[in-house]
């Protein structure tokens, strides 16, 4: 019998597969900004003999396909700052309310 998940109910996936997704997502984008830079340095390899090099545009090649791919998965970075600097907001407006319960 197999069965079948919904996606809208809360319990379909676990906190650790939740959790790993999380941290999975936010290992993309400095893995691609890595290897961006690792192919700049080094250079694009044996591509590079097979690909004709005149006439390419300054957006070919893997350098800027890796920068392109590291900023398109930015966004989990993004809402962690986000997330962060709202519970410091948070946090700060808490304590100041304490203190002036004081």
């Amino acid at each position: 019998m197999v069965r079948s998940v919904d996606p809208g109910r809360r319990d379909a996936v676990g906190p650790t597969a939740r959790s790993v997704s999380a941290w999975l997502s936010l290992a993309a984008a400095p893995t691609f900004a890595v290897m961006a830079g690792a192919t700049a340095i080094v250079g694009e390899g044996q591509i590079g003999a097979i690909c004709p090099v005149g006439g390419m545009s300054a957006l070919s090649g893997m350098t800027p396909m890796y920068l392109l791919m590291s900023a398109f998965h930015a966004t989990p970075w993004l809402n962690l700052i986000r997330d962060s600097r709202k519970s410091r907001r948070l946090s700060d407006e808490s304590a100041a309310a304490r203190r002036s319960d004081l």
